[in-house]
Parts: C-alpha cells; structure tokens; sequence
C-alpha cells in the first residue's frame, strides 16, 4: 500500500500561481506512476496530469498544457504540480493518486489509490 499527503492548495487570484505537493509513504520502492486529477462542485473527477517513475516522461490534459508542470522528486517519494496563470475554471479540489507498474492513464480507474485531497480558489 502506497499513502499519500496532498499540501498546498489555497486561495489566489486569476493569474496567479500555486505548487501543489504530494508525499507518497508506504511501499514507495515499487515503481509507480503518479497522477493529478481534480474535481469541481457537480463535476466528474478530471484528469490533469501523470508522470511516469523516473519522471522523463509526462502526460496533460489539454486545458492545463502549458500552464501546469508535473514533477516528482523520487528520492523524497514526493510529486510536485506547478500551476500558473490560474483560472477561476481551475477551481476544484485537486487529489494525487499512484498507479502501480509503469504506463501513464489520464483514466481515474486505472490509479491504486488516492490521497484525501486539496482545495484550490482561484478568484477572478
């Protein structure tokens, strides 16, 4: 099993920036992917953005693409999502989830688990 810590949600105004972090704790020395998936009031869970274990290889969701860089610091089991030029249609409750293996989905099923989540405003 595999847990994971989201941080770094927040409130700013459109335009502005925010790093999101997620510390992995557990089975950490399986390989695995990790995605950014968010999730707005009335709204399916989207997805955002994965990365793969060694973090050469990275996957967006077209309406992020160019905003928001997904990183991961694997000595530390923690994957980074920078987000810029904020939108106020980027609000929504963003969740790291891991997949086990190697690949990279944008398909929520697909993850083995997910963190409990972290709130971002984005105010116009």
């Amino acid at each position: 099993q595999v847990q994971l810590v989201e941080s770094g949600g927040g409130l700013v105004q459109a335009g502005g920036s925010l790093r999101l972090s997620c510390a992995a704790s557990g089975r950490t020395k399986t390989s695995y992917a990790m995605g950014w998936f968010r999730q707005a009031p009335g709204k399916e869970r989207e997805f955002v953005a994965a990365i793969n274990w060694s973090g050469g290889s990275t996957y967006y969701a077209d309406s992020v693409k160019g905003r928001f860089t997904i990183s991961r610091d694997s000595a530390k089991n923690t994957v980074y999502l920078q987000m810029n030029s904020l939108k106020p249609e980027d609000t929504a409750v963003y969740y790291c989830a891991v997949r086990l293996g190697m690949g990279l989905t944008a398909i929520p099923q697909n993850y083995h688990g997910w963190g409990q989540g972290t709130q971002v405003t984005v105010s116009s």
